[in-house]
């Protein structure tokens, strides 16, 4: 008998919002106990950590972690179904920038009435991720959309 397998992909977007209302009954569960300072500190390792596999896992998955995969990344996977709008300002070797002009995330955020989590959950995971991915590039970036900014500023170094 052959067995079914279930092939259909889902988008990081959906990933998202899928794990935020769990994870925030979660996070509120511990800021119930031990207060909201000593859980965002511990939550901040968790998910440090956790940006940081994700980084080797798809730096394996794209065959490579130059600023080129990172690139095709950030597209195909960060921007899967309109996701982010970027808007690229520079691509080379060495430098890959562009700002976010439009987040979903932020939206997965406020339709499930976690805005306050989405800094925490997603935007803070971008300076690990790059820890998994290739340590010797270097992101930048001053704002986000999710902190109020009407752009999101992404800076990629070789260093």
């Amino acid at each position: 008998m052959k067995k079914e397998t279930n092939t259909q992909k889902i988008s990081h977007l959906k990933r998202r919002e899928i794990q935020a209302p769990i994870v925030s009954a979660i996070i509120n569960g511990f800021i119930k106990e031990l207060g909201k300072e000593r859980t965002l500190e511990i939550l901040s390792k968790i998910i440090e950590k956790d940006a940081i596999d994700s980084g080797r896992l798809l730096a394996d998955k794209f065959k490579g972690n130059s600023i080129s995969e990172l690139s095709k990344l950030i597209r195909e996977v960060w921007c899967d179904e309109g996701a982010m709008i970027i808007d690229v300002l520079k691509e080379t070797e060495n430098e890959f920038h562009f700002n976010v002009t439009k987040c979903c995330y932020v939206e997965v955020y406020k339709k499930l009435n976690v805005s306050e989590l989405g800094k925490c959950l997603s935007c803070d995971r971008d300076f690990s991720f790059n820890d998994g991915f290739n340590p010797e590039i270097k992101l930048e970036r001053s704002q986000t959309i999710m902190e109020g900014a009407d752009h999101c500023d992404f800076r990629y170094f070789k260093k």
